[in-house]
C-alpha cells in the first residue's frame, strides 16, 4: 500500500528542488559573488604580504581580512591599513 509510485515521488522531489532553487537563486548568487570577491581579496593579501615589506605594509593573510576586502573592495584595503596604523 504505497501512497505514491516510485516515479511520482521522484517527480515531486524534482519539483520541490526546482522550486527551492528558484526561491534561493538570488541569495545563492550573492553568496557566490562574495566568495569570488573574497578569493580575489585573499590573493591580493597574499601578494601584498610578499611585496609589502618593500613599502612597509604588512597585513595578515586571513579569512577576516579577505572578507573585508571581498565586501568593501579597495576601500576595505585602505580601512585595513588605517586600522593597522592606528592600532600600532
Amino acid at each position: 500500500m504505497n501512497p505514491l509510485p516510485g516515479y511520482a515521488a521522484w517527480c515531486l522531489a524534482g519539483l520541490v528542488l526546482c522550486a527551492a532553487l528558484l526561491l534561493l537563486r538570488r541569495p545563492v548568487a550573492l553568496l557566490l559573488r562574495l566568495l569570488l570577491r573574497s578569493g580575489v581579496g585573499l590573493a591580493v593579501l597574499a601578494l601584498l604580504s610578499q611585496v609589502g615589506h618593500l613599502i612597509g605594509v604588512s597585513l595578515g593573510v586571513n579569512l577576516v581580512n579577505a572578507l573585508v576586502l571581498g565586501l568593501l573592495g579597495a576601500p576595505g584595503l585602505g580601512l585595513l591599513m588605517m586600522m593597522q596604523w592606528v592600532l600600532k
